[in-house]
C-alpha cells in the first residue's frame, strides 16, 4: 500500500533529483523537437517514436517521484495506458515534468503533446488550452494546524495563505477575496514546506490533496473541505490540435469501459482515501 508520508519525505530529495532529470533523463527538458509541417500532430509523434506528456513531481498520489526516481500516480498511470494505445508500448512515453504555472506554457511551445498534470478544468483555460474528457472531480479544500484551525475564511483576515502559483485556488483567493495575503510558491513541497515552518495561517489546494496530506500529517487538519465550485480534472493538449484531441478522448472512453480508470483509483487514490471518499465521488468513468 501506498504511504503518502513516505512519499512526502523522499519529495525533496526527489525534487533535486528531478532537476537533475531535467538536464539527462528521457524527457524532463529536452527541447521543443522540430516538426514535420506536412504531418499530423499524431503522424508527428508516432515518427518520434514516443509521446511526451507533461505531469507532477510533487503531487502525490496524482503525479510524484518514488525513492527512485521514477514517476508514479493516478495521472501516471492513465498516461501509460495512453502512450500504449497510441504507440503500442506503454514504455514509449518521456514524463515531462511541469508545474501549476507552467503547464500551459508547455503545450504552447510545443515541449509537451498531452498535460496530464491534475489540470482543473476552467473557463480561463479552456481559451488558451483543448480539455478533452474529464476523469476526476475536485474542489478547493483549506488546511490548517491542528492547535490554530481555519474553519471559516474569515479566520484568514490579517493572516497568510499558502498557494501555489497557476492553481485554481490562486486564482480563486485573488479574485474572491482580494484582501487575504497569499504567499505563493512554484513547487508542492516548498508550500507544505512553508506549512510545517508556520510561514503561514493555512494552506489552500485542491481538496483530494489536501485531504491526503492531512491524512499522513496528524498534526493539520481540513476544516474547510470544500470551497468554490466543484471542478472537473482533465488532460489537455495544445489549442486547435483537433485531430490529437479526438483521438484521446476516444481513448478516455475506451479506458473507463475497460475498467482502467476504476484500476488506477484502486492503485494510488483507494489506499489513501480509503472508503471516506467513496469512488464515485472522485473519478468519472
Amino acid at each position: 500500500m501506498l504511504k503518502l508520508q513516505k512519499n512526502i519525505q523522499y519529495l525533496l530529495a526527489a525534487s533535486v533529483l528531478s532537476l537533475g532529470l531535467l538536464g539527462c533523463n528521457k524527457a524532463s527538458d529536452s527541447q521543443p523537437k522540430a516538426a514535420d509541417t506536412s504531418a499530423s500532430s499524431i503522424e508527428q509523434i508516432k515518427k518520434n517514436g514516443v509521446v511526451r506528456i507533461g505531469v507532477f513531481s510533487d503531487k502525490p498520489p496524482f503525479g510524484y517521484l518514488d525513492a527512485q526516481g521514477k514517476n508514479q500516480g493516478f495521472d501516471v498511470e492513465i498516461a501509460k495506458h495512453v502512450a500504449k494505445d497510441l504507440l503500442g508500448d506503454e514504455n514509449k512515453v518521456e514524463f515531462v515534468l511541469t508545474e501549476a504555472a507552467n503547464r500551459v506554457e508547455y503545450l504552447k511551445s510545443n515541449k509537451v503533446d498531452i498535460i496530464f498534470a491534475n489540470f482543473t478544468v476552467t473557463p480561463e483555460r479552456k481559451e488558451v488550452v483543448d480539455f478533452a474528457k474529464p476523469y476526476l472531480k475536485v474542489a478547493l479544500g483549506v488546511v490548517s494546524p491542528k492547535d490554530h484551525p481555519i474553519s471559516d475564511i474569515n479566520q484568514l483576515k490579517d493572516k497568510v495563505l499558502l498557494v501555489n502559483k497557476g492553481t485554481t485556488a490562486d486564482s480563486y483567493f485573488t479574485k474572491k477575496y482580494p484582501e487575504i495575503k497569499l504567499q505563493k510558491y512554484e513547487q508542492n513541497t516548498e508550500t507544505f514546506a512553508a506549512l510545517k515552518d508556520g510561514r503561514g495561517a493555512a494552506l489552500a489546494h485542491d481538496n483530494l490533496l489536501v485531504l491526503a496530506w492531512a491524512k499522513e500529517n496528524p498534526n493539520y487538519t481540513v476544516d474547510i473541505t470544500t470551497l468554490g465550485e466543484h471542478d472537473l480534472i482533465a488532460p489537455a493538449v495544445k489549442k486547435g490540435d483537433k485531430e490529437l484531441l479526438d483521438w484521446l478522448n476516444k481513448d478516455l472512453e475506451k479506458l473507463a469501459k475497460e475498467g482502467v480508470i476504476h484500476q488506477a483509483y484502486e492503485k494510488t487514490l483507494l489506499p489513501i482515501y480509503g472508503d471516506s471518499i467513496p469512488a464515485k465521488d472522485l473519478i468519472i468513468e
